[in-house]
C-alpha cells in the first residue's frame, strides 16, 4: 500500500470516520512507512525554509505537519489497546521505539530548533495572541526536554534511551495483557457459586462459554469480574486463589514477568533526567505541572495517607469482629476485605451492592451521562447504529451542540474481551482544531473514543453495573467531553493536551453528577420493572458515599507514593535493583496495613511502566481531586447542580480551553480563586 487513498488516511466514511472494516492488520506497516517519510519531508521543508522564521512558517507549519502520521497512529494504538493479536503486538514492539526515534530526530534537528529558539527569545517583541504565546512556550519547552540544547553525544544517548524505553514499555503492557488473558478459574454449579448474585453468575457463564466451556462459570482477571467475585463469593479459598492471581500479574515468573523490565526502565529514566540536568526523573516530569516539585506531591499524599491509614485501621477492627461473629478464626486478609466490607456496609446502611445493581443497567447509566451533558452544556447525543465502529461492540454517536449542529463524534467500546487491555480510558482518533489543512479542510471536529471493560452479559440480558462501575463510566465520559468541547486554534493545545495533574479535573468532576439525586431518580430504574430507585434506597446510597474511604484512599495513595519513590533518589544507590524488595521496603516504611495491597502493584502498574504518561504522575488523580471537589462546591453554593452561569464558566474555562492558558489561571478564571483542599478531604470522608 503506497497510495494516500488508503483507508488509513482517506477517512471517507459517515461523519468523517475511517472505513474501519476496510483496514487490515497488514496495512499498518506500509502506512507507517509512508507517514514517517512524509512527516520527515514536511519537517525538512520547515527547517530549511530560506525565509526568516516567523510564527506562521515555523510554529503553524509544525502544527499542520504529520497529518498522515497522526491518523495511522491513532488507528493503530486504538487497535493495539482494544483488539490486539500477534501481528499487532509484533508491530507494536517495532513501532514504539521507531516512533521515539522519529520524534527524537525532530527535536534534535538543530536547524529547526534554531528557528523555534529565535522566536522564543523574541516572543515579547512579537505581536502574538495569548494562545500563540502559550503554544510557542510549550513547543520550545518540549524541544528542550527532548534534548535540543545538548551536545551531539548526549543527544545520541538521549535518543537511544527514548527508543529503549519505548520498547520496554510496549513489552511491559503486553506481558500484563498476556497474564490477564491466559488466567482463568473455572467453577461449577453448587458450592463454587455460593454467595454470587444472579447477574455475576450470568456474566461468568457468558465468559466461560466464549472460551469454550459451555455450562461452567469463569472467573477472569478483568476488574468487572474479579472485584464483584471478591465481594460476594462465600468461598474464602476461591477468593484467595483469584486474588493472588490478580495481584501477581506481571510477577509470575517466566516470559511475562515484568520485574526485570522495571529495573531497566527506572535506570534509564534516571539517566535521562540526569542528561537533561534534573535531580530526578520526578523533577523532570513535574517541571511543567501544577504541583511543580516532588516535595509538593509528597506533602499532599502524606497528609491524606495519615488520615487514610487511621480510617482503614478502624474499619479493619470492625471487619475482624464480623469474621469472629461468623465463627472463623482467621485474620482479615487482603482477599477478605471486600467481602466483609460489603457485609459491614449492609449493617451500617441497611443496603448492599446486590440490592443497588438492578437499578444501574448500563444503558440507563449511559442515558444518565448524556442527560448531564445536556443539562450542563446543551449537548444531545444521537446514536448511529447504521455506522460501523472499530469493533462490533463499539457504538457510534453524533454529538450535537445547542444549535443542533454536529460538534463531535463519540465512539464507545464498553465490554471486556481477551484482546483488550484492561482498565478504562479515553483517546482521540482526531483532535479538535481550527487550522486549515493541505487537504482543504477548514478545521477538525473531534472524534473521541471511550474504552471500558464491563463484563458482557449473556445475550438478551442487560449489563448491570456497580456504583464504582457507574462512576468509571461518568469519569471516562468527563474525559470525552474535555475532548469534544475543545475550542482552540492549535492541535497541540487541544482537548486533553494539558498538564497531567489538571487532565483529571474534567473527568473526576463529572463523577459528582452521578449521585445528584435528580439524576439517579430519573435514570436509576429497575431493569425488569422499570420502577425508579426507591427513595429509601437512594437515601442509603447517598449516605454511604464515603463508606470504606480509608481502604480506597490507602489503596490509591500507596500506589502514588510508590510511584514517587521509584522516580526520586533512594538512600541506597542499589535499592531499586530488586523491584519486589524495593516496593516491599517502601510500603513497610510507610506503614502499609497488612490487609490492604496497592491498587496497582509495580509489576502490573500500567499507568507508570507501560508508557511515560503517568510515570511520576499517578498522584495527579488526587491533585485533580482537590480541584474537582472544590469545583463542584461552586455548584453546591448556588443550590443548583446545573446552575446556568456556573455551567457556562465551566465550559469556557475548563472543558473548552484545552491548554490555551496556564491551568492555574484557567481554574482561577472559573472559580475566582485557587482551590480549598479541605473540600477533597470532606468528599472522601477523611476530614
Amino acid at each position: 500500500m503506497t497510495s494516500s487513498a488508503s483507508p488509513l488516511f482517506a477517512w471517507t466514511g459517515p461523519l468523517g470516520l475511517p472505513e474501519f472494516q476496510a483496514i487490515a492488520d497488514d496495512d499498518f506497516k506500509p502506512a507507517f512507512d509512508l507517514a514517517f517519510a512524509e512527516h520527515d519531508r514536511e519537517i525538512m521543508a520547515i527547517a530549511e525554509n530560506r525565509e526568516a522564521g516567523d510564527f506562521d512558517n515555523t510554529l503553524t507549519a509544525l502544527e499542520r505537519a504529520g497529518d498522515k502520521l497522526s491518523k495511522v497512529s491513532a488507528l493503530f494504538w486504538n487497535r493495539a489497546g482494544t483488539d490486539t493479536n500477534d501481528t499487532i503486538q509484533a508491530l507494536e514492539r517495532e513501532i514504539a521505539p521507531r516512533m521515539s526515534r522519529h520524534y527524537s530526530g525532530i527535536a534534535m534537528n538543530r536547524t529547526l530548533f534554531a528557528r523555534v529558539d529565535e522566536l522564543y527569545r523574541n516572543r515579547n517583541d512579537s505581536d502574538l495572541s495569548p494562545e500563540q504565546h502559550r503554544l510557542l512556550e510549550r513547543v520550545w519547552k518540549s524541544f528542550i526536554k527532548a534534548g535540543a540544547g545538548l551536545d551531539a553525544d548526549k543527544q545520541k544517548r538521549l535518543a537511544q534511551i527514548g527508543e529503549e524505553l519505548a520498547g520496554l514499555g510496549a513489552r511491559f503492557g503486553q506481558n500484563v495483557l498476556a497474564d490477564e488473558r491466559d488466567w482463568i478459574l473455572l467453577l461449577d454449579d453448587g458450592s463454587d457459586l455460593d454467595g454470587l448474585p444472579d447477574d455475576l453468575r450470568s456474566a461468568m457463564a457468558a465468559v466461560a462459554a466464549d472460551r469454550g466451556h459451555e455450562g461452567r462459570y469463569a472467573v477472569t482477571l478483568s476488574r468487572s469480574i474479579i472485584e464483584p467475585f471478591l465481594v460476594s463469593s462465600a468461598r474464602r479459598d476461591l477468593r484467595e486463589t483469584a486474588f493472588k492471581a490478580w495481584t501477581a500479574r506481571g510477577a509470575g515468573g517466566g516470559e511475562t514477568d515484568n520485574r526485570a523490565l522495571i529495573s531497566q526502565i527506572i535506570a534509564l529514566r534516571a539517566e535521562k533526567a540526569a542528561l537533561l540536568g534534573y535531580d530526578s526523573y520526578a523533577a523532570l516530569k513535574l517541571d511543567d505541572t501544577m504541583a511543580k516539585t516532588p516535595e509538593a506531591v509528597n506533602a499532599l499524599l502524606g497528609n491524606v495517607w495519615t488520615r487514610a491509614v487511621a480510617h482503614a485501621e478502624a474499619d479493619q477492627r470492625d471487619l475482624a469482629l464480623l469474621v469472629a461473629k461468623a465463627g472463623a478464626n482467621h485474620e482479615v486478609a487482603a482477599w477478605d476485605w471486600r467481602h466483609y466490607a460489603e457485609q459491614l456496609k449492609a449493617r451500617r446502611f441497611d443496603f448492599s451492592e446486590a440490592e443497588l445493581k438492578p437499578y444501574l443497567a448500563l444503558d440507563k447509566m449511559i442515558d444518565a451521562c448524556f442527560d448531564v451533558a445536556g443539562r450542563l452544556f446543551g449537548l444531545a447525543m444521537k446514536e448511529r447504529p447504521d455506522i460501523n465502529g472499530p469493533h462490533p461492540d463499539a457504538r457510534v454517536f453524533e454529538v450535537l451542540g445547542p444549535d443542533g449542529d454536529r460538534i463531535a463524534t463519540f465512539i464507545a467500546d464498553y465490554f471486556a474481551r481477551p484482546s483488550k487491555r484492561s482498565g478504562a480510558w479515553m483517546s482521540a482518533l482526531q483532535s479538535q482544531h481550527k487550522l486549515p489543512l493541505p487537504d482543504g479542510t477548514a478545521e477538525r471536529r473531534p472524534i473521541v473514543v471511550n474504552v471500558l471493560n464491563f463484563a458482557k452479559p449473556a445475550k438478551g440480558q442487560p449489563a448491570l453495573l456497580s456504583l464504582d462501575d457507574a462512576r468509571t463510566l461518568f469519569h471516562e465520559f468527563g474525559h470525552a467531553l474535555h475532548g469534544m468541547l475543545s475550542d482552540v486554534t492549535y492541535p497541540s493545545l487541544s482537548g486533553t493536551s494539558v498538564s497531567r495533574d489538571f487532565v483529571e479535573l474534567p473527568s473526576q468532576l463529572y463523577e459528582h453528577w452521578l449521585t445528584v439525586p435528580e439524576i439517579l431518580e430519573t435514570h436509576a430504574r429497575h431493569y425488569r420493572t422499570g420502577e425508579p430507585i426507591p427513595g429509601a434506597l437512594l437515601d442509603k446510597v447517598l449516605a454511604a458515599r464515603t463508606f470504606n474511604a480509608g481502604f480506597a484512599a490507602v489503596e490509591f495513595t500507596a500506589s502514588a507514593l510508590v510511584d514517587m519513590a521509584w522516580h526520586t533518589p533512594a538512600e541506597d544507590t542499589d535499592a531499586k535493583a530488586d523491584p519486589a524488595e524495593f516496593e516491599a521496603r517502601t510500603l513497610k516504611k510507610l506503614g502499609m496495613p497488612d490487609a490492604i495491597v496497592m491498587r496497582h502493584a509495580s509489576p502490573h502498574f500500567l499507568h507508570v511502566f507501560a508508557g511515560d504518561g503517568y510515570s511520576a504522575g499517578y498522584y495527579s488523580y488526587m491533585w485533580s481531586e482537590v480541584l474537582d471537589a472544590d469545583a463542584f462546591s461552586a455548584f453546591e453554593e448556588t443550590g443548583d447542580p446545573f446552575d446556568r452561569e456556573t455551567s457556562e464558566k465551566l465550559r469556557t474555562y475548563i472543558y473548552s480551553a484545552g491548554a490555551s492558558r496556564d491551568p492555574a489561571e484557567l481554574y482561577q478564571a472559573f472559580r475566582g480563586r485557587m482551590p480549598d483542599p479541605s473540600a477533597m478531604l470532606n468528599k472522601r470522608g477523611l476530614a
